[in-house]
């Protein structure tokens, strides 16, 4: 028997071993893949070697190449498919839309993914917290999986419904002004990532709430009882703790006074560093740098403030060496308000009721208690009347909208220009 032959036979032996099953496949399995064109050439059905489904490809008006697997091993089977997903790809597009749908919660962990690289970026609580709190607490569990092209006026009349049940309560117009910005931030997405044209008719949310009644502030006599009284109230205190607390309360609150800045987040997280003299026109101002809900900024400290820093830094003894004046120039990473200790309470609430509680001022004339927010309203309302200060510079200095603070303050912006009506 010849070499030829006697390969030949072990080759013969090889296939009477396989499978039938395996014998099957390669008999069906071209040396080459196949190829067809359907739609007058613009779309491709093919099969690649060793390979018994057939693959598709086609072109997007926009350029883009669309590849997928038919999973049809019959060419009549595969071309019916093809054929479907071809269709239906050139209808999307026509209609605006992606190619192939995407879920709600795709796209909204899309957007929680941007909202998330902003909220680390800021370290401190921003209006992307609350944004991202609308999608990750109410969108994704009520839309799930559906897409946001489907959504009718009715899917969102039903959510918010759904929503408000949840709450347990019908929200402000300021909670629905979150909720319109965090929908608008994943529709925004999904035009960003071509999964639905701008011009496709996704239905909006609701931002007609209930206004938020004006929260309490002090008058200007009110305000100088309690400034006399923290004078002497800081040296009080049954408890180690509460003497350390009750003088960094009466800073804090003077702070607030006499900044408008931000409770919380916003005051808390300024450090020694984050204090710098600015000079204009001879006259030396303090400039401090907040960064909180609507991001950073600077903004101008009344004089007094400076009394405060003083007594700050007299207090904390891990800057003891370091001068005043040299802490404007430092660069001090140190929390400003803390204890001697350089602790950090979380929150200073606690101890400002009881000093409400001990000054009488708890609660207003109309029976609403006051919080350490109504420091910052007392600001913005005293600047208003008493400094004739104009909304857009306060609009700065507090980092709201102008217009947010005509549409709180509008009686004040009145009786500022009243003598000008009369």
């Amino acid at each position: 028997m010849t070499k030829s032959h006697a390969a030949r036979a072990q080759e013969q032996g090889v296939a009477n071993a396989a499978t039938p099953k395996q014998r099957t496949i390669a008999t069906l399995i071209p040396t080459q893949p196949s190829v067809l064109l359907l739609r007058d050439g613009e779309l491709v059905l093919y099969r690649r070697t060793r390979s018994l489904m057939y693959q598709c490809r086609f072109k997007l008006t926009d350029g883009k190449w669309v590849r997928f697997s038919t999973h049809k091993a019959s060419l009549e089977n595969a071309i019916a498919a093809a054929c479907d997903k071809y269709d239906e790809a050139r209808y999307r597009q026509r209609l605006g839309l992606a190619h192939q749908t995407h879920s709600f919660a795709h796209i909204a962990q899309l957007t929680l993914a941007v909202l998330r690289r902003q909220i680390d970026a800021s370290k401190t609580m921003t209006a992307a917290h609350s944004y991202a709190t609308c999608i990750e607490k109410y969108f994704v569990p009520y839309f799930g999986e559906r897409q946001l092209e489907d959504l009718t006026r009715n899917d969102v009349v039903e959510f918010e419904l759904w929503r408000d049940r949840q709450m347990a309560r019908v929200p402000k117009a300021s909670t629905l002004n979150n909720f319109t910005t965090a929908w608008n931030r994943v529709i925004a997405t999904a035009v960003e990532h071509g999964y639905i044209s701008e011009r496709v008719p996704v239905p909006k949310l609701s931002n007609k709430g209930h206004k938020g009644t004006p929260r309490p502030a002090f008058s200007e006599l009110e305000i100088n009882q309690l400034l006399l009284f923290m004078a002497t109230w800081q040296h009080g205190g049954a408890k180690p703790i509460e003497r350390e607390m009750r003088p960094l309360l009466r800073d804090y609150v003077e702070m607030l006074l006499l900044t408008g800045m931000r409770h919380g987040t916003e005051a808390m997280g300024i450090c020694w560093r984050h204090l710098e003299w600015h000079t204009d026109k001879g006259v030396r101002y303090l400039r401090v740098w907040v960064d909180g809900k609507t991001g950073g900024r600077w903004l101008i400290a009344k004089h007094r403030a400076v009394e405060v820093l003083q007594r700050l830094h007299a207090r904390q003894k891990d800057i003891a060496g370091v001068s005043f004046e040299t802490t404007f120039t430092e660069r001090l990473p140190h929390k400003l308000f803390r204890t001697s200790t350089g602790y950090q309470p979380p929150s200073l609430n606690g101890t400002f009721r009881r000093l409400m509680r001990d000054t009488g001022l708890l609660v207003d004339g109309e029976g609403k208690t006051r919080t350490l927010y109504s420091l910052r309203h007392t600001y913005a309302t005293l600047e208003l009347l008493n400094n004739k200060t104009d909304i857009h510079t306060l609009s700065k200095q507090m980092g709201n909208s102008a217009a947010m603070i005509e549409r709180h303050y509008s009686k004040l912006t009145v009786t500022m220009v009243a003598d000008m009506l009369t």
